[in-house]
């Protein structure tokens, strides 16, 4: 979710999470600072229901004992300072990471839709945050004006593998496998509409040499 606006006041880690409850705006919080957090586009949206529906249907099949929340839920880091963070998506397999309703402490799997406005932070200063949480084992990234995903792994020293629509991703962390396509399922960019008229050019002319 796209970041609006730094607010300049510090608080304490305490009134930060009795805030949250009370506001109608999501807010991160790092070091004592709080940031804004803004509405997200139609794409982007759309992205994080087809992940969330993707996986937790995939999951259910497993019949994992993995929880999967979307961007109401937050992520705590805090190797050195404390530091709440809200990812569009985000997994935890620790029965025990029930210290609190509203926050995890123990993510295996975090995913962000980039937008224009949060690129840099979430490749950068958030990125390294989230790898300083040891139980994550992956993080990924959603282009959402462009069909790409880049997944990082801890694994793979934290390098990451880039995925298009054709490709299938093997989410390692928990066992599971996602087509891009499904991904980016109703999502418009000119990426899709290339891929999905190709596809059906495909179809078309293999139709053709069957009759």
């Amino acid at each position: 979710m796209p970041l609006v606006k730094k607010i300049e006041t510090k608080i304490s880690e305490e009134d930060y999470l009795e805030g949250e409850l009370l506001s109608e705006i999501k807010h991160e919080y790092i070091d004592g600072t709080v940031y804004a957090m803004s509405g997200a586009s139609r794409n982007h949206n759309l992205i994080v229901s087809n992940v969330l529906s993707e996986i937790k249907n995939k999951l259910k099949q497993q019949k994992s004992p993995c929880d999967i929340f979307s961007s109401d839920m937050k992520v705590k880091e805090s190797e050195k300072t404390t530091k709440y963070f809200y990812p569009d998506v985000v997994i935890t397999c620790e029965p025990d990471d029930n210290e609190s309703e509203y926050y995890i402490n123990s993510p295996i799997l975090i995913v962000e839709v980039l937008s224009e406005s949060t690129r840099k932070y979430d490749l950068t200063t958030k990125k390294l945050y989230y790898f300083n949480i040891p139980t994550l084992e992956e993080y990924i990234v959603i282009e959402q004006d462009i069909c790409r995903v880049e997944v990082f792994r801890k694994k793979d020293n934290w390098n990451s593998t880039s995925y298009f629509l054709g490709d299938k991703i093997s989410i390692k962390s928990i066992d599971i496998t996602v087509s891009v396509e499904d991904i980016y399922y109703h999502v418009e960019n000119k990426s899709m509409v290339l891929y999905l008229n190709k596809k059906e050019e495909k179809n078309a002319f293999s139709k053709k040499n069957r009759n």
